[in-house]
């Protein structure tokens, strides 16, 4: 097994190689503007890392968010072309297992992330393994009570602390703990789902309210 991990969900641009066993090799980069710049970059630095081709990758591992349009399909497009072009499949995970994956909880507690618009996109777990919630996308104030007690992880429960006081790391999801998590279930023989992008709203780029088709006479 060698799993090509990579996930544009959130701010953070991150790639990693998983042989089954442990990372292998890893980049994460912070910088929401530059996803579609940075990720092949990315994939290209831990290739050479690892000392691998990608001819040698047996499985790609991509977030699906949920994350804003632009961003997430960066890496869903990525990994699609990967898994055509090399003829091996592709597994979704929803990003914010990702980020409970990594998180040192103990006990339930919540994922959140910047979802912009004052808005974190969220879910609640019961352990870092274990999702009880479907992703959703609310105003912080508007789950106070739902999450009310419980430690947070991710960059939207550290941008609003009256919502979320017992945030904690980490702050961005990366690419290791997403192939790691893939790598355990597989091992397992479970079956990973293909990847659907999890957008939770629609794209911020809208048709013009009185926008006027012009014809040729």
């Amino acid at each position: 097994m060698l799993l090509l991990a990579l996930d544009t969900a959130t701010p953070a641009v991150t790639v990693a190689l998983h042989d089954g066993t442990d990372v292998v090799a890893a980049s994460s980069q912070v910088d929401a503007r530059r996803h579609g710049e940075l990720l092949l970059p990315a994939v290209d630095r831990v290739l050479a890392e690892a000392g691998v081709r990608l001819d040698a990758v047996t499985g790609v591992v991509v977030g699906v968010g949920p994350g804003p349009y632009t961003g997430l399909r960066v890496g869903l497009m990525t990994a699609d072309t990967f898994g055509l072009a090399l003829g091996v499949p592709v597994h979704g995970l929803c990003t914010l297992d990702g980020l409970a994956y990594a998180a040192e909880v103990e006990g339930p507690f919540v994922v959140a992330t910047d979802a912009r618009r004052k808005e974190v996109y969220w879910a609640r777990y019961e352990d870092p393994r274990t999702r009880v919630t479907e992703p959703a996308v609310d105003r912080p104030a508007e789950i106070a009570d739902v999450v009310a007690g419980l430690p947070a992880v991710g960059a939207g429960a550290l941008l609003y602390p009256d919502t979320f006081p017992d945030a904690r790391a980490p702050e961005h999801v990366s690419a290791a703990a997403l192939a790691a998590l893939a790598a355990e279930r597989l091992g397992k023989g479970e079956e990973l789902p293909a990847p659907r992008p999890l957008y939770l709203r629609r794209p911020d780029a809208q048709v013009p309210k009185n926008y006027k088709v012009v014809t040729p006479k």
